[in-house]
């Protein structure tokens, strides 16, 4: 986790005199600019530390070693469907019901209904037809 905490001090490192510079150009009149800035310093130290004391107590990852070979990362990254239809529908019925929101709640109404449907058959795909488990 070297290469993390390495990050997030940098984004500290950064936001803190950028927070300053933005105080003294505005003569201090504006203050939520500085205060969102020095928040997000003190966000991305607190991050930076967290990361640190964590990697001390970790073992070395293999992606924190400059030698590494990539295999030394494999394992099993879960089960992905390469053939669902089902994100298609899924993908439609959240468009509805976006747009329902700007067009009434009677068309959201009809796409929480299409996208119940969806997410029903994507979960239950697996259970019944040609690839059941």
């Amino acid at each position: 986790m070297k290469i993390e905490y390495k990050l997030f001090i940098l984004l500290a490192a950064f936001f803190a005199p950028v927070g300053v510079i933005y105080g003294i150009f505005t003569d201090w009149k504006e203050p939520v600019g500085p205060a969102g800035l020095f928040l997000s310093a003190g966000l991305g130290g607190m991050i930076a530390f967290y990361l640190w004391a964590t990697g001390r107590r970790l073992p070395e990852r293999p992606e924190d070693n400059p030698a590494g070979e990539i295999d030394e990362q494999e394992g099993e990254y879960g089960f992905f469907s390469p053939h669902s239809w089902w994100p298609l529908p899924l993908a439609g019925a959240s468009a509805i019901c976006f747009l329902g929101v700007a067009v009434g709640w009677w068309l959201f109404i009809i796409g929480a209904a299409i996208g119940v449907v969806a997410l029903v058959g994507w979960t239950f795909e697996y259970f019944k037809g040609s690839h059941a488990v």
